[in-house]
């Protein structure tokens, strides 16, 4: 997470800093599906960019890979500044899109339940007396099972005073 908003800004590029800009809140609002649909593919491809670019430098940093550049890096902090800078846009934006499916998916949810009821009202048949419950007929439920007890009552008894022994035993242990 960066430590202000200078430092955040010196890590960005000037078309990473408006993606990052429109991840945040008044602006994340405004945006239609299809544009935080495009913001969020663009600051995808710029997040795993930057995390190529960190693991790169890393490697030439750690001698485990060659220097791509004219020199080897020696020092990955930028990078990993602006990979954790996109990492939280990305997750504002999917976070956003989660809510907005949420609302949709909640929204046509009630939308089919009131065209349900609708129907249900439109149709408006009283049910038939014979199909009603009435005061002397109702479901029953089924007779219980009894399940024989297979544990004979001796070896109940004889379990239950060993675990009383093994209990007092403890007990009777110095603390």
């Amino acid at each position: 997470m960066p430590k202000s908003p200078k430092q955040e800004a010196r890590a960005l590029s000037a078309d990473e800093r408006e993606l990052v800009a429109k991840s945040r809140p008044p602006a994340l609002q405004s945006l239609t599906d299809t544009q935080l649909a495009t913001l969020l593919k663009r600051t995808r491809e710029r997040r795993n960019r930057a995390r190529t670019v960190a693991d790169r430098q890393r490697r030439e940093l750690r001698g485990k890979a060659r220097a791509r550049g004219a020199t080897a890096s020696t020092a990955d902090e930028g990078t990993r500044l602006k990979l954790s800078v996109l990492s939280t846009a990305l997750e504002r934006l999917d976070a956003e899109t989660q809510r907005r499916r949420r609302v949709k998916a909640k929204t046509s949810l009630v939308a089919t339940a009131r065209k349900a009821l609708a129907l249900k009202q439109k149709a408006g048949r009283a049910p038939s007396p014979s199909t009603t419950p009435s005061a002397g007929t109702r479901a029953r439920g089924k007779a219980r099972i009894t399940v024989k007890d297979h544990v004979p009552p001796s070896t109940r008894g004889r379990v239950r005073k060993q675990v009383a022994r093994a209990q007092a035993k403890r007990d009777a242990r110095p603390r």
